[in-house]
């Protein structure tokens, strides 16, 4: 229990980190000095809008902490895409398993698992390492391109490893590839609080879904 219960922390400080970083563009001195300074958030009105936001989709002004005035922005806005995406997959996986679905032939280190009791029997099983090792693998690689992205100028755009299997963004004007990217950044955003309050509400429970 008490590893789930750090898993449930970590997860929310992810997401908190993830959305605290958001909407956010690569600044610099001539862009933060062109800047009003009564220039306000749209999402926060009584504080001031961070100038180093301005120029990517979903800006709206929310960076409370002002991780944008001293951290690479084009990194901000990458890790913000990627923990959207991790926790929109987080959200379906989690709730699938504890509304049935399973894996056939399913190991018996895994019957009658739920979400939150699969971590330690899967730890103890074996399998979470095999997570880890590939996991860690892809995190190597798409490191390489965030590199080059921000010391290379190699003109890679955060978060795009140019994966459209399904051709959503073939044919597209500017404008409806930004429309994409603001779809994409919100159900991210919103997927990061959920998973976090899925995670604490089945902890709590300890029950199935809907978990109350």
């Amino acid at each position: 229990f008490d590893t789930v219960t750090m898993m449930m922390k970590l997860a929310i400080v992810a997401s908190f980190f993830g959305l605290a970083s958001a909407f956010a563009p690569t600044g610099n001195l001539a862009t933060r000095q062109a800047t009003s300074l009564g220039e306000k958030s749209q999402s926060l009105p009584f504080m001031e809008y961070p100038p180093n936001l301005k120029g990517y989709a979903g800006d709206v002004g929310f960076d409370p902490f002002r991780f944008s005035d001293f951290a690479p922005m084009d990194f901000l806005r990458e890790a913000e895409l990627k923990h959207g995406r991790i926790a929109m997959l987080a959200y379906v996986g989690f709730v699938a398993v504890d509304l049935g679905l399973v894996i056939y032939p399913t190991p018996d280190a895994y019957v009658g698992l739920t979400s939150v009791t699969a971590h330690d029997a899967i730890v103890k099983q074996g399998g979470m390492g095999q997570i880890f090792l590939w996991t860690g693998l892809l995190e190597i690689f798409s490191t390489i391109g965030v590199i080059q992205m921000l010391y290379e100028d190699s003109g890679r755009k955060p978060g795009d490893f140019g994966f459209d299997p399904l051709g959503f963004l073939t044919g597209k004007t500017g404008a409806e590839i930004e429309e994409m990217e603001v779809k994409e950044l919100t159900h991210g955003r919103l997927a990061m609080l959920a998973f976090s309050g899925i995670v604490t509400q089945a902890v709590l429970t300890q029950g199935p879904f809907p978990y109350v």
